[in-house]
């Protein structure tokens, strides 16, 4: 996100209230830098059109590089990462229960990465198992464009559950030139021409100490970006009509039930659309797991969902990495955040029966027949007319009958793409540029592979 939106991040991510329609744990050993390796794993790409830039380490090789210090690469079906023998350990004072403990804790740390776009932004997810006494915490450290580098930023303290720590975003991360907006590292000033020119990530995984616990991280990667300031984009020509069979799931239905997780179910827009794609893909929550929600509510599985993507500093369930992370936790699928370009690469991905879960921001007045004006909401996108419309699941519906709409593609799409919008008092704030969720199998069909590919998503 833009800084100039930052204050309101709590609301960007939001669903729309009903005003809009009407109207810290690091490693305790210090900070040693180790040499900034070329990242040989990917060879550098010249790709003109694109505005975005992915690297994802996934593979036994990619965790057998790096540098490791407590911890090891696991080969199998699903490489990863785990404790070898711990580092060491650690204290963490958890800031939204108080509560002190130590923990056995490993590192890794990636290669450089060399951006092929020079980022305003970035953004770092990842794809992991946490099971109880575990949890992890991830980190980016870039160097700039002048040959300066930031401080290492974290990007998430995470586990699955939320009995050991509960997961939080962590504010007030800034060096005077870039910031950390909750889930999004990014330039202060983009105009200055400062950009993010490489990065490296860094895992601390925790286990108590004692056990034999660990947590398996499978994917770790970055999203960096440089998205032009737009008020509009250029139109694409439809190509695709077709449509997933992608379950439909209301927030609104949810409204007053756990108002601790982000005021209750209005603004549970991002949990409602990612337990729609994760049942997409077959991913179920059992009885058991769902034992705690009030068996008089409808559609449990969305309550879950906002419980277990809850940023606990935000406030809110609308953490981007959160959500694909949650995904994750279920059987043999993957979750990244990404950017796209245009329709063309939405069209790709459901040619492919991979749905998206987009963010956008707009007036009532600016996408007929939704109803409502947002500072920011997610939906899902599931397919196209035959003349090029899209076809989304809104959660922002009254009823799981209602989540199915058809929007006309070319207000949908610039409200989607654009960074720049006008609000309802005129002002110039930020918009979206094309922000995704992508959740798909562990092991994609050839097809899948290539429509990922196709849209800048390394598999």
């Amino acid at each position: 996100m833009r800084r100039a939106e930052q204050p309101s991040r709590r609301t960007v991510l939001a669903a729309a209230v009903a005003a809009a329609v009407t109207a810290g744990a690091g490693p305790a050993t210090a900070d040693t830098e180790e040499p900034m390796t070329t990242d040989t794993a990917e060879p550098a790409r010249v790709v003109p059109a694109r505005t975005v830039d992915n690297r994802a380490w996934t593979s036994y090789g990619d965790w057998s590089g790096g540098t490791a210090r407590g911890t090891r690469a696991v080969a199998g079906a699903r490489p990863g990462l785990v404790i070898a023998k711990p580092a060491g350990t650690t204290g963490y004072t958890d800031p939204h229960t108080g509560t002190t403990a130590r923990w056995e804790y490993g590192t890794w740390t990636s290669p450089a990465h060399r951006l092929t776009v020079p980022a305003t932004e970035a953004i770092v997810s990842w794809n992991a198992h946490t099971p109880s006494g575990t949890w992890l915490q991830t980190e980016i450290k870039a160097t700039y464009t002048d040959g300066t580098s930031t401080p290492w930023y974290v990007m998430g303290r995470w586990a699955a559950g939320d009995q050991d720590i509960r997961r939080t975003s962590v504010d007030d991360q800034s060096d005077g030139k870039s910031t950390v907006w909750t889930d999004t590292l990014a330039i202060d000033d983009p105009s200055t021409g400062l950009r993010l020119a490489s990065y490296r990530l860094r895992l601390t995984l925790y286990r108590k100490p004692g056990t034999k616990a660990t947590p398996t991280v499978w994917r770790l990667g970055a999203m960096g970006s440089d998205v032009p300031d737009r008020f509009t984009v250029p139109a694409s020509v439809p190509g695709l009509a077709g449509e997933l069979a992608v379950p439909r799931y209301s927030q609104e239905i949810h409204k007053g039930q756990y108002p601790e997780y982000d005021n209750g179910g209005e603004a549970w827009c991002s949990p409602t659309s990612s337990q729609m794609v994760i049942e997409y893909w077959g991913g179920r929550v059992t009885p058991e797991q769902l034992a705690w929600v009030d068996p008089s509510y409808a559609d449990p599985q969305v309550c879950h969902a906002a419980r277990f993507t809850y940023d606990y500093q935000y406030a809110g369930c609308g953490n981007w990495p959160f959500n694909a992370a949650y995904a994750a936790t279920f059987k043999d699928l993957q979750g990244v955040v990404t950017r796209l370009g245009s329709l063309t690469d939405l069209e790709t991905l459901i040619a492919a029966g991979i749905p998206a879960i987009t963010s956008q921001s707009f007036l009532k007045e600016e996408l007929t027949g939704a109803g409502y004006g947002t500072a920011g909401h997610l939906m899902t996108v599931i397919g196209f007319t035959a003349g090029g419309d899209v076809i989304a699941n809104d959660p922002f519906s009254e009823s799981n009958e209602a989540v199915r709409r058809v929007y006309r593609r070319r207000e949908w799409e610039n409200i989607w793409l654009r960074t720049k919008r006008y609000n309802a008092s005129g002002k110039v704030v930020s918009g979206t540029g094309g922000v995704c969720y992508l959740y798909f199998p562990a092991r994609p069909t050839a097809a899948q592979r290539k429509a990922l590919t196709a849209v800048g998503v390394r598999v």
